[in-house]
């Protein structure tokens, strides 16, 4: 998927944050010092002016719980619904999020998953924070990524990073058993009035299907 480049956090590096080359070293996540990990990925051409030239109405959305095998059946569908133009990006949409949905799900142990699909163009989530689970997978396919950055005592982190576009983000949550708290927030980044439309993944670890989307 198509990663241009990091931002300045991969370049100084941030403490608490793995920048990792391969899937697998996504388990960085659970080393002690480690608050999030990224996938730094390498791009792919045509996608991005793809998935940015679609209507907003033809994007995938959807709050769903499902076994991680089931994602993959079950994005295709939604595609299907939205009417996102079948060729071979989409497919390339749906086969990502599925293998992210794996990967996932191997680093938690998850039974199941909290898939959201999420199609943003307010300023959603604008607020620092840390998430009130274990651990989180975010991926923003289109539009401007995650913001994070180190903060603490109620105070908003002094220097804000970005994650490009289409690069996975694990994050910890409240729920991690790992003391101390790393001090890593992270927010959706303020797009309200730029007329940008966002799309991004999200995974949560669930372990009682039953459990409110």
């Amino acid at each position: 998927m198509n990663a241009p480049g990091l931002s300045l956090a991969a370049r100084t590096g941030l403490r608490g944050v793995s920048i990792v080359d391969t899937p697998d070293a996504l388990a960085a996540i659970h080393r002690p010092d480690c608050a999030a990990a990224i996938w730094r990925r390498q791009p792919v051409a045509g996608f991005s002016d793809w998935i940015d030239g679609l209507e907003p109405e033809q994007l995938p959305r959807a709050r769903m719980i499902l076994r991680p095998e089931g994602v993959r059946a079950a994005l295709w569908q939604l595609c299907e619904s939205a009417g996102t133009p079948d060729c071979d990006f989409r497919q390339m949409l749906v086969e990502d999020a599925a293998a992210l949905a794996a990967i996932f799900s191997g680093l938690m142990d998850a039974r199941y998953l909290r898939v959201r699909l999420d199609v943003v163009t307010t300023n959603a989530c604008r607020r620092f924070h840390v998430d009130a689970i274990t651990a989180r997978l975010v991926c923003t396919y289109r539009g401007s990524g995650t913001q994070y950055g180190r903060g603490g005592q109620g105070r908003d982190p002094e220097r804000i990073f970005a994650v490009p576009a289409c690069t996975p983000i694990l994050l910890r949550g409240t729920h991690w058993p790992e003391f101390p708290r790393a001090g890593l927030l992270h927010r959706s980044p303020p797009i309200e009035g730029s007329g940008e439309t966002r799309l991004l993944l999200v995974l949560d670890p669930v372990d009682d299907p039953e459990d409110k989307v």
